[in-house]
């Protein structure tokens, strides 16, 4: 049993990871970290876990890493990278905030508005979209999981870069998601009366994770990319789902995308013409992508839907943590989605 602990353990992501975890066969958690909630069992912070035997919530600074072998970190940006620089340099880490993901400290301070705390390690640092970095993840001692509505834009776009079926200069992303992407913390944008019975678009055209969009693609790509990119909040706990417009033909994208993921475990790509729903993936690891052709001709509409929660954070978190232990990649991440 490999010996792992979560730093910031009373978020969303952090009881994620504790649900997936507890099931896993071949990772222990050994210590809980969350400093507001220290002294407390996990399950008077989330009473759905009160059947399983875990460690009590402690402050970071009490923590004993010498016996870890991988530790999860589910704090918020700009919080993370002034925690994970105090780790001990044997310790491989597996970051599920925002401050690791750009390879570049200047793109870091331009989209997040502060200097990076422990820029030394931002060039070892793996961009952690498991089914394109595996070998890089595999091999890293720090592993920075996707933004979630980056990794559901990346699915679908990443192997139409690659194999070039597509318009680089023409991708819109109309993304809708779920309102726990938003994080625990009580904020006005996010209670229920202000998010019910509506739709909203947020940070259109500024949101922090085409600075993802801009370095991934343009990487696949081999030249700089932008896409449009506009994100809406809808009024449901979880889920993403992504309406891509492109220049192509479908038939073509479609075979690729197909292709591509024919051998991934968790990734789908429905019949051509159909398309995918959150309500399919929720609570799971997987990811739904779909290809419609549009009545213009030249055109097409993809679609992604996957967990934010879980494969757009914690699960993908769990899944690269298998890779960098040895593990089986879909350990305790094959759980089907829930339904109704």
């Amino acid at each position: 049993m490999k010996k792992v602990a979560i730093i910031g353990a009373s978020g969303y992501t952090g009881a994620e990871l504790l649900r997936i975890i507890c099931l896993h066969p071949g990772l222990k958690i050994s210590a809980l970290a969350a400093d507001r909630n220290a002294g407390k069992h996990p399950h008077e912070v989330f009473p759905g876990l009160r059947n399983l035997e875990l460690p009590v919530l402690e402050k970071f600074d009490r923590l004993d890493f010498s016996d870890l072998d991988l530790v999860f970190c589910a704090l918020p940006h700009g919080a993370s990278h002034t925690v994970i620089r105090q780790l001990p340099a044997k310790l491989r880490i597996v970051d599920l905030s925002a401050d690791f993901r750009l390879r570049d400290k200047t793109q870091y301070l331009h989209w997040y508005g502060q200097e990076h705390a422990a820029p030394e390690l931002l060039q070892h640092a793996v961009y952690g979209l498991s089914e394109f970095y595996r070998g890089e993840i595999a091999a890293a001692r720090l592993v920075a999981c996707t933004g979630c509505n980056a990794a559901t834009g990346l699915y679908a776009l990443l192997p139409l870069m690659t194999a070039g079926v597509i318009d680089y200069g023409d991708i819109v992303i109309d993304l809708k998601t779920g309102v726990s992407g938003a994080g625990r913390a009580a904020k006005v944008a996010t209670l229920h009366s202000e998010v019910s019975e509506g739709v909203q678009a947020y940070n259109v055209a500024a949101h922090r994770h085409l600075a993802e969009f801009d370095q991934e693609l343009s990487r696949a790509a081999g030249k700089p990319v932008r896409v449009t990119f506009a994100p809406h909040l809808l009024p449901l706990n979880r889920g993403i789902l992504a309406t891509i417009y492109v220049r192509g033909e479908a038939g073509e994208i479609h075979s690729v995308l197909a292709e591509r993921y024919a051998d991934e475990p968790f990734l789908s790509v429905l019949p051509l013409g159909q398309h995918p729903s959150t309500r399919h993936v929720r609570g799971s690891n997987y990811v739904h992508i779909g290809c419609v052709a549009d009545r213009r001709k030249g055109r097409t509409i993809i679609f992604t839907a996957l967990d934010n929660l879980t494969k757009g954070s914690s699960g993908q978190a769990v899944q690269n943590a298998n890779l960098m232990l040895g593990l089986p990649e879909t350990a305790a991440l094959q759980s089907v989605p829930l339904f109704p």
